[in-house]
Parts: structure tokens; C-alpha cells; sequence
């Protein structure tokens, strides 16, 4: 009997050392790929400052307003005058739409139930 409990524990300690060899190279690979994860966010964020940055640097305005001078005749711009612009209230909003209605309730002889049966209690 002994021999078995010796050799059940001799496969229990090597199931446990394996799983845990396995759990170990299991961890060691999800801390990498979050590493890369983190460099890739790190770049990105990187990417998107320098095109932060050039955006604001193309639309500075002297740039666009020397742009716009520039090729005035053949974009066939017209200055801006005030008049050229509406109010609020002249804008045309499309109605809200109508909910459908999922539900029907017949409402004509609904009344005249409540009404009876409001009739017959008072008369009892």
C-alpha cells in the first residue's frame, strides 16, 4: 500500500511541476504580448501628436488666407459678407418622426366599460 501512495504522489508532484512549467511559459507570454501592445500604443500616441501637429501647422491661418489669395481666380472664391448669412429660426429642421405604434388600444369602448361598471357599483 505504501508503494501506491508513493508512486500516486510521484505523479501528482510531476502533473503539479508540469502545470506549473506550462502556467509559467503561459504568463511570460501574456506579459510579452502586453509589452508589444503597450509599445504600439506608445507609437501611436507618438503618430498622433506629429499629425496633431502638422494639422495645426497646414491651418495656420496667414497660411490659408495666403493660399486662398494665391488662388483666388481659379477657385473662383467671393469674399464673405455679413448678409450672407442666416439666423437660426430661417433654418429648415425635418420633423421628428412618429413613433410606431406596437401596441394598439381601443380606447372607444374602453370609456364606456368603465363607465358601466362604475354605474353598477354605485347602484349596488
Amino acid at each position: 500500500m505504501r508503494t501506491v501512495m508513493y508512486i500516486l504522489t510521484t505523479l501528482a508532484v510531476v502533473g503539479l511541476a508540469f502545470w506549473a512549467y506550462r502556467e509559467n511559459y503561459a504568463t511570460q507570454q501574456a506579459l510579452s504580448d502586453a509589452d508589444k501592445l503597450h509599445a504600439n500604443i506608445r507609437n501611436a500616441h507618438e503618430r498622433l501628436a506629429v499629425l496633431r501637429a502638422e494639422w495645426a501647422f497646414q491651418n495656420r491661418p496667414d497660411r490659408l488666407r495666403d493660399l486662398a489669395n494665391l488662388n483666388f481666380d481659379r477657385l473662383g472664391l467671393l469674399p464673405l459678407h455679413p448678409g450672407q448669412f442666416g439666423q437660426v429660426d430661417q433654418v429648415a429642421y425635418p420633423p421628428a418622426p412618429l413613433l410606431p405604434i406596437t401596441e394598439p388600444v381601443d380606447v372607444s369602448t374602453m370609456n364606456y366599460d368603465a363607465l358601466n361598471g362604475v354605474a353598477e357599483e354605485t347602484a349596488q
